[in-house]
């Protein structure tokens, strides 16, 4: 077992309502949940999205594993299409989610660039040092 410690990193959805997206690293390794976006507020003209900062994603990419996506609505995959242009990693979601998100994928022309893989309740990822499961 590593002696390194668990850092959960946010990067977005911490003291805000949206672009939730969360970074956790174990053992120099990092999977990311979920993708989000968040609509201006009403102060915010000419804005049309606002997505969270990848720079530290941008800075780690030889060390991201995957995107687990945890649910179908916009403040949790919305920006998948905008981060994977930066940074490209397996996405792992369940059905329902992954046709929204193959959805938005091609009207941005890159479905056929990213990995997409299906979930259920049974499933059991292994990737690097995280064993991942879901509720599905």
């Amino acid at each position: 077992m590593s002696e390194q410690p668990l850092r959960i990193i946010p990067l977005g959805g911490l003291g805000e309502i949206g672009k939730n997206m969360t970074a956790i690293e174990y053992d120099g390794k990092i999977v990311v949940v979920d993708c989000g976006l968040a609509f201006p507020r009403d102060e915010m003209l000419g804005i049309d999205l606002v997505l969270p900062d990848v720079t530290f994603l941008k800075e780690r990419q030889d060390d991201l594993l995957a995107f687990l996506i945890t649910h179908g609505h916009e403040d949790h995959f919305g920006a998948l299409p905008f981060v994977l242009r930066q940074v490209n990693a397996p996405v792992y979601a369940s059905r329902l989610t992954l046709a929204f998100a193959k959805s938005k994928l091609d009207e941005h022309g890159l479905l056929k660039k990213v990995d997409l893989n299906e979930v259920n309740a049974d499933t059991v990822l292994r990737l690097g040092p995280f064993t991942i499961s879901f509720v599905v």
